[in-house]
């Protein structure tokens, strides 16, 4: 069965009727290498014309994505953690900056991700900080500034434009995965009926509408559902309100 489309193009039909724009953004998480998928991903954004942020495993990443990366003008690479390594007990939530460490060994790995994808991609690299699966303490959030991070991305709408002092909060909105059940896509109407209910938030001001709104993929892991509904998705947003953002369009905080 087909996903009903008419209540998110009712409420695009009253952004733009009301003059509104929604600054969209692209996130791609667990990159490390090329390969099939990349290239998939990579082809989609150029077709859509709306960039790619790529989060990138500092530790695992390959002299071949430097390569590939250096030869699109598409993708911008942001730094995903360190090694993508769960520090969390079985019978909790996984992360890698999370509470389950010492902060300063915390913080060191987030400082050699920075250092050591600038050591490979150089000036590409945007310093936004992606902690792998979007957690992330107050206590190693503060300490991100001063490493040469000038934002931060997690997951949901955020609640203040900083994360902290100098450090902007970018996030992502909306992942099609379903992680916990068949690992494909969301059902499609769910997916529908989220974007709606958030452009809806923000057209009423309970959501903050400068903050770019995200979409979030895995490109790894996509099957053909979670491909297309992201392009039609993507596709139908572009087509209005919205206007690709990124990073390089961020204003100090």
């Amino acid at each position: 069965m087909s996903p009903d489309w008419t209540a998110l193009e009712q409420e695009l039909q009253a952004w733009q009727d009301q003059g509104l724009t929604l600054p969209l953004w692209w996130r791609d998480d667990d990159a490390i290498e090329p390969t099939p998928q990349l290239d998939r991903l990579t082809s989609l954004s150029e077709t859509l014309n709306l960039p790619v942020h790529l989060a990138v495993i500092p530790r695992d990443a390959t002299p071949a994505l430097a390569s590939y990366i250096a030869s699109s003008s598409q993708l911008i690479p942001v730094v995903h953690g360190w090694a993508h390594q769960n520090h969390a007990p079985q019978d909790e939530k996984k992360a890698e900056f999370g509470a389950h460490r010492p902060i300063e060994q915390a913080l060191a790995d987030a400082g050699r991700g920075l250092d050591a994808l600038r050591d490979l991609l150089g000036d590409a690299v945007t310093p936004m900080f992606v902690p792998p699966w979007n957690r992330i303490t107050d206590d190693i959030t503060q300490g991100l500034a001063r490493l040469g991070y000038t934002s931060l991305s997690t997951y949901k709408p955020r609640s203040t434009a900083e994360a902290a002092a100098y450090l902007a909060q970018i996030n992502s909105h909306l992942d099609p995965i379903q992680w916990k059940g068949s690992r494909s896509l969301v059902p499609p109407q769910q997916l529908l009926d989220q974007v709606s209910r958030q452009l809806n938030s923000r057209r009423h001001g309970l959501a903050d509408n400068a903050e770019p709104y995200g979409i979030l993929t895995h490109h790894l892991v996509h099957d053909t559902a979670i491909w297309d509904f992201t392009e039609a998705l993507i596709r139908r947003l572009l087509g209005g309100p919205a206007t690709p953002w990124t990073h390089a369009q961020r204003t100090t905080p």
